[in-house]
């Protein structure tokens, strides 16, 4: 991704950078950050504190980590400055979606904020790790991250000394993945940004109360559910399993469609659709998507769509293979923008890090989405930087 786009990138980034001015009190912060960021970007392999300190002449990390552990900015207004910045080149009102979605950060040590034996989807398997939960914007014109949390399991928040020792506030209470997820879709509500969709995986997708809140306030979205998903048919005024309403489909019933390229071309599947929830709110439908590999019949995937009336089948298809794209947000932020390059364990030090990664991510797509534009660098949001 980066050897495409950044050609010149210099005055750019001292644009995108003047956003964030005003989110440090002190210009030694405000240079450890710019410096923090360069870092993220360069082609340094390992993007930790001891090579982002080589990386811009350093002796040690020391200046590196108090820009994550002591100097005083809000990390919370740098994740929104985030947000607006990447919507504001990428946003777009009706095909814009919202990706909910989980990832993995390999550790050793119990001393880490949130660590523990837990599922990692990075390693697909049980492994010491801590574990975010993730939003991203996606659209046509490219995609970021523009919300985090870390997860803290039950036995982080039941005991509150360990999490004192990590710096975990005693207001921080246990919250599941979905109750998460929520929080930031309820965050990105409230910002106004511009999005048309929401989607994301079975965790999140099974939570009936993420779909009460999503149609409560009349937002679309296609998420995904496990086989034995109950839902209410049409026919029979009665409940069946997800699996059972579409293995009663016939033939003729699906369609092979692509939901979008992948690294060997258009990603073809069979898709089907079957009417659910007899009493449909006027103006809007409930469908159960279903989609199958064409080369393994047994091979179903299940989605419950909330949409306007008269959404086709090509649109649900296409938010149901857009979750792609926060997977190629985790795969770019690690590889290139040091997402999980870390070395730190206090809660905020972890907030920080991964805000200015995303930061630098939201920059790499920025000058992407520019580039395809035929516009060199985006204009200044602030020019009173440094």
């Amino acid at each position: 991704m980066r050897e495409e786009i950044t050609d010149g990138w210099s005055g750019a980034f001292e644009d995108f950078v003047a956003r964030f001015a005003g989110r440090f009190g002190r210009v030694e912060s405000r240079r450890r950050m710019v410096s923090y960021l360069r870092g993220l970007l360069s082609e340094t392999e390992r993007k930790n504190g001891w090579t982002l300190a080589e990386a811009t002449g350093d002796d040690g990390p020391q200046g590196m980590q108090r820009l994550l552990n002591h100097y005083l900015w809000d990390v919370d207004a740098l994740r929104d400055d985030v947000r607006d910045a990447v919507v504001e080149h990428i946003g777009d009102p009706e095909r814009g979606v919202l990706i909910l979605d989980e990832t993995g950060f390999l550790k050793k040590g119990v001393r880490s904020a949130g660590v523990a034996r837990q599922y990692s989807g990075t390693a697909g398997r049980i492994e010491n790790s801590q574990v975010a939960v993730f939003l991203a914007y996606g659209s046509d014109q490219g995609r970021a991250l523009i919300d985090r949390e870390l997860y803290l399991p039950k036995d982080w928040t039941s005991d509150r000394e360990r999490c004192r020792a990590a710096g975990v506030g005693n207001d921080v209470e246990f919250a599941t993945k979905p109750d998460l997820g929520l929080r930031m879709l309820k965050r990105a509500l409230d910002s106004g940004i511009p999005f048309g969709w929401v989607t994301a995986d079975e965790l999140y997708g099974q939570t009936g109360r993420i779909r009460l809140w999503l149609e409560e306030h009349d937002i679309p979205h296609v998420l995904a559910v496990p086989k034995s998903q109950m839902v209410i048919t049409m026919e029979f005024f009665g409940q069946a399993r997800a699996h059972e309403l579409v293995s009663q489909l016939p033939d003729d019933a699906w369609k092979p469609l692509s939901c979008g390229d992948g690294a060997h071309g258009p990603r073809i599947y069979d898709w089907a659709a079957a009417a659910i929830r007899p009493w449909r709110r006027q103006g809007w439908d409930h469908w159960l998507l279903a989609r199958r590999s064409l080369t393994d019949s047994t091979d179903i995937a299940y989605y419950i769509c909330f949409c306007p009336a008269g959404t086709s089948l090509e649109d649900l298809v296409r938010i149901a293979g857009s979750r792609w794209m926060v997977e190629e947000c985790f795969q770019t932020s690690k590889n290139e923008t040091g997402l999980d390059h870390y070395q730190v364990r206090g809660y905020t030090a972890w907030y920080r890090h991964i805000t200015l990664s995303m930061a630098a991510l939201a920059f790499l797509a920025i000058l992407r989405a520019e580039a395809k534009k035929g516009i060199r660098t985006p204009p200044s949001a602030n020019p009173s930087y440094p």
